[in-house]
């Protein structure tokens, strides 16, 4: 499905486990947090965490921004 929304606009598929992304056959992707709580962590601060979910929004903009021409992994 992914790749089927790719071909009309660039998406980012962003998630917890990166090798089911490459599976599916996402093209940009992003590594999320954790299984239970892909955006955030409960065991952080409210400040912490909104510094947190804030860098995986730039990252998957970034991403967006970011010409490609094979599945790419975003980490930073």
């Amino acid at each position: 499905m992914v790749k089927e929304i790719e071909r009309k606009l660039p998406v980012v598929h962003m998630c917890t486990i990166v090798p089911i992304s490459q599976t599916v056959g996402a093209n940009r992707i992003v590594p999320t947090i954790a299984i239970p709580h892909p955006f955030g962590d409960p065991s952080k601060t409210p400040e912490e965490e909104k510094a947190l979910r804030r860098s995986l929004v730039e990252r998957g903009l970034k991403a967006l921004q970011t010409e490609i021409t094979e599945q790419t992994v975003f980490t930073e």
